[in-house]
């Protein structure tokens, strides 16, 4: 049985298949070794959009946007730091929640005591590309 794939390569496969459907031109597209050009195609979500998603929007006593994002954020940094395009989507989300650059950093910082130094540097490093490319109004 040399033909069988890993649960992996079949999603893939039907990743690629459905992506082909919805859009001819996606037909070669390859995203290992282009995640930071595949994020560009995945833009940002309006702060209502998140609040009402993810927010306090249905539960009023629940956690609003930007304190979900902080949590999430926090949780990947907490498994290493690994996944990059998540750590980088989730800062530019956490930013578009409302969060300050010093509560991004301090959520990472602060994962240093759980996670280890390397994985607060590399979530550090991750921060560091989005809140380098948003310039000086991120406060």
């Amino acid at each position: 049985m040399t033909d069988a794939k890993t649960p992996f390569e079949t999603m893939m496969a039907q990743a690629q298949e459905m992506a082909k459907a919805l859009n001819p031109a996606l037909e070669s597209f390859v995203p290992s070794g282009a995640f930071k050009e595949f994020e560009t195609l995945w833009p940002k979500m309006p702060k209502d959009v998140m609040e009402i998603m993810f927010g306090n929007a249905v539960n009023a006593d629940g956690l609003d946007a930007k304190t979900r994002l902080l949590l999430t954020l926090a949780g990947l940094t907490m498994q290493g730091a690994q996944a990059d395009t998540a750590i980088r989507q989730t800062v530019r989300h956490a930013l578009e929640a409302g969060a300050k650059k010093q509560e991004i950093v301090e959520t990472i910082g602060q994962m240093s005591v759980f996670a280890g130094i390397p994985a607060m540097t590399r979530g550090l490093e991750l921060a560091r590309e989005v809140l380098d490319a948003k310039g000086d109004d991120v406060t």
